[in-house]
């Protein structure tokens, strides 16, 4: 059978899968804001710091001091909107571009699953999950029973991205071949009940896990798309995510994705999804008069397809970037970043910056916790960007402060998944002179060992 892209495009389904997924985003997203902020981490991650690490290109995006919270409380005022369905189209909006200046304000707070949430909300800009089950509904007093079925199929197809390219990523022979470096997470849990002292420090069990993971990575999109599988691969996703929420502090993430793994489900489920919400908050049908219009239509059908198809080719794509750098990915993390490369590495590293004046050669060197946080100074001690990006700083204050002919020189020495440490920066290379680009960094050390695989 052909597959005919027009015949594809004039599907429906109904709309109550999307409207579930709108309703457990806004609210995930609702309580991780709380979360951060009961914490006191907008505080300490944002307002505190003296500096913040860039995203190239994002340089002008700062922390905006105490009105950093004011910028929390839009996103999570976003998300309490889309979980309602309220004003969608403007919530949506809000959350994502409030969600995503979040996460460019510090690099250092880098982690795939904010970098998954900024691009699963720029995708829900697009598709009408207030169709059906909203207060949009309400004050329309329109409701949709059916919409375009790529809608949820577009979803799906992140979701399997996301999944699918952390298993490729996977497929080294540092995880395959040396548990790492789930080895040497595995050896600090040694404390949990039941499990840490009988099974933490048992090799096979760390071969296990590693072989465990990339196969689920793997495996998981094509068992939730099939029927008969379905059940099954849902009850995997709840107890892998459960597990390594367990194991390591990711945050809300394994809540995120077992709830996402929802969309996969058939309507008639999502449909008991909703019947239960209505009883629970005493909602009924006649309550308000409202046109059920059986199939949603876009206004801007054409150009949101053209956005939609490119947004989810960047994402086929942009993970593979790494191919056009020469050297290895994991030693100088040129391409690593946004290319769904999950719990890949345990990196350490130790980094002295010297001060030196071009013309006399004397210099000093400098003391990284005046600048840094302790969590700042952890990433940037393995991490070239960073790296460069400090170097320039230090270099601008001390000019600031009446110094000549600054140079920055750097020291560094990094550890990659339990090798011995390794000198990583040319100490010879002015790095205030070095400009970040997307080229490669031959001021990086070349990686003495070899890792094999995608």
């Amino acid at each position: 059978m052909v597959f005919n892209i027009k015949t594809y495009l004039s599907q429906t389904t109904h709309a109550a899968p999307l409207a579930v997924f709108r309703i457990f985003f806004g609210t995930m997203m609702g309580l991780s804001i709380i979360r951060f902020w009961y914490h006191g981490w907008i505080a300490t991650l944002y307002i505190k710091p003296k500096f913040h690490f860039s995203y190239y290109g994002f340089e002008f995006i700062k922390p905006l001091g105490i009105y950093t919270y004011v910028l929390f409380a839009i996103c999570g005022l976003s998300a309490l909107f889309i979980a309602l369905g309220l004003k969608y189209r403007f919530a949506i909006i809000a959350f994502f571009l409030s969600f995503t200046y979040i996460e460019l304000m510090d690099k250092t707070t880098y982690l795939n699953h904010y970098y998954f949430i900024s691009v699963l909300s720029f995708l829900l800009i697009f598709l009408p999950a207030n169709a059906f089950f909203s207060l949009d509904n309400v004050l329309k007093k329109k409701s949709f029973e059916y919409i375009p079925k790529w809608t949820i199929d577009s979803i799906k197809l992140l979701l399997g991205i996301v999944y699918f390219y952390a298993g490729l990523a996977k497929l080294n022979s540092d995880w395959l071949l040396k548990a790492q470096p789930l080895k040497i997470w595995l050896h600090s849990k040694y404390d949990l009940p039941f499990i840490g002292e009988n099974l933490m420090h048992q090799n096979w069990f760390h071969y296990a896990m590693s072989w465990s993971g990339a196969l689920y990575d793997l495996s998981i999109p094509f068992l939730l798309l099939y029927k008969k599988t379905r059940w099954f691969a849902f009850i995997l996703v709840v107890v892998f995510h459960v597990f390594t929420r367990v194991l390591f502090p990711i945050g809300m993430f394994p809540f995120i994705m077992i709830v996402s793994a929802l969309i996969f489900f058939d309507a008639d489920f999502h449909k008991k999804i909703i019947n239960f919400l209505k009883k629970i908050l005493q909602l009924k049908n006649k309550t308000v008069s409202i046109l059920k219009v059986e199939t949603y239509k876009f206004h801007y059908r054409k150009p949101i397809l053209i956005v939609v198809g490119a947004f989810l080719c960047i994402q086929l794509l942009f993970p593979f970037r790494y191919l056009l750098y020469p050297h290895e990915l994991f030693w100088t993390e040129e391409g690593y970043r946004f290319s769904w490369r999950v719990m890949l590495m345990e990196k350490m590293g130790y980094t002295t910056f010297k001060i030196v004046d071009g013309s006399t050669g004397q210099g000093f060197v400098v003391d990284n916790s005046d600048f840094l946080t302790t969590f700042q100074e952890k990433q940037m001690s393995f991490q070239p960007d960073f790296i460069l990006e400090y170097a320039h700083y230090l270099g601008n204050h001390f000019i600031a402060q009446g110094h000549k002919n600054v140079q920055v020189f750097v020291e560094s020495y990094v550890a990659l998944n339990g090798r011995l440490s390794a000198p990583f920066i040319d100490k010879n290379v002015n790095l205030y002179a070095q400009k970040e680009s997307f080229k490669p960094k031959h001021w990086i050390l070349p990686f003495k060992d070899d890792i094999k695989g995608l």
